[in-house]
């Protein structure tokens, strides 16, 4: 596939290089052992990119059945940089596959050759530094260019094998009791769990309207710090079309007397999946509704026979109740590549 750009993700998937493209983006995103295979697949990369850097050409190439992806921007006249899609929490990678190396190599050489007086820099973000990739790329490009880590994350996951109940007999029997005790009494108290399954755009649009003013409702959005702030609902409003849309997403709403209070969704990439959002109205503490809405997910995935739960990141106190969901993590770091002098 040739070296390709666009000045908007919209204009780009209506080429007919792209459309190819993103079939084996979605491909490698799920099969090639990311830390967090959701976040290297199109849905996520493409809708950060169309809300928050839409004006930024999209650069693509594939070489041996891997892909390079960047977003172009200029930060003076004459320096260049390359940056994932998803440039904002870096969680995806913008190389994949089992000679990503080669199409990183040659979306650098095309780059050059456009643009020959310009100082190119390149960020590369999802690298897990034990990889045979990681080391791939250091030791190929290590003589042209000098390496900076600017962040380090790590994510947390969970394997689904078993089932459901393979994956609570993995999880201690404090954690099983409380849930049990929460479920007896959430169902006493009326509150029932709705899997929600848009079947168009309207069905979607209501659907999004409902979980925002779930959210409003809840801690996050009276702190005004949750999704229904400006960007965030805007962000999450073309992620969940873009799930929608490859029949990636998967929603739950908690209700009581037929009011909603809280909700939950995700998507999946391949047989993984990675929760987004979750939240609860704050005058429903006493519910258990967080832990809750989590357990209904994991019933409807285990049903579905899907073999991995992701949860994003682990780092810092208000992460630290995924340790009781999850055994699994995932160290990414983010990388510059600067040319050499």
């Amino acid at each position: 596939m040739p070296f390709v750009t666009s000045t908007q993700a919209s204009a780009t998937e209506d080429d007919k290089d792209f459309a190819l493209c993103l079939g084996l983006w979605e491909q490698l995103a799920a099969d090639t052992g990311q830390a967090d295979p959701f976040s290297c697949s199109p849905a996520w990369q493409l809708a950060f990119h169309e809300t928050s850097a839409a004006d930024q050409r999209i650069l693509f190439l594939e070489a041996s059945e891997s892909l390079a992806l960047f977003s172009e921007s200029w930060v003076a006249d004459d320096k260049l940089r390359l940056t994932p899609l998803e440039h904002g929490w870096c969680f995806g990678s913008p190389v994949l596959g089992a000679d990503a190396d080669k199409a990183l190599a040659a979306v650098i050489a095309a780059t050059e050759e456009a643009y020959p007086a310009a100082r190119v820099n390149i960020v590369l973000s999802g690298i897990q530094p034990q990889s045979a990739l990681a080391a791939r790329i250091l030791r190929r490009f290590g003589v042209a260019f000098d390496f900076f880590r600017c962040n380090i994350s790590v994510l947390c996951s969970a394997s689904l094998a078993g089932g459901l109940d393979g994956y609570l007999s993995r999880r201690s029997a404090n954690h099983r009791a409380k849930l049990r005790k929460a479920a007896r009494k959430a169902a006493e108290d009326g509150v029932v769990f709705r899997r929600e399954t848009p079947a168009t755009q309207a069905e979607l649009a209501e659907l999004y309207a409902r979980m925002a003013l779930a959210e409003s409702k809840s801690w996050k959005g009276i702190g005004r710090c949750g999704m229904t702030e400006k960007q965030s609902l805007k962000f999450y409003a073309a992620l969940v079309q873009r799930m929608f849309a490859n029949g990636g997403l998967r929603a739950i709403m908690a209700q009581r007397y037929g009011e909603d209070i809280g909700f939950v969704f995700g998507g999946l990439c391949g047989r993984t999946y990675r929760g987004q959002q979750f939240s609860y109205a704050a005058t429903e503490k006493q519910l258990s509704l967080g832990n809750l809405l989590q357990l209904e997910t994991l019933k409807w995935l285990c049903e579905e026979g899907v073999e991995r739960y992701d949860m994003g990141p682990l780092t810092g106190p208000r992460m630290a109740y995924k340790r009781h969901w999850t055994e699994q993590s995932h160290e990414i770091q983010t990388w510059i590549m600067a040319r050499k002098v």
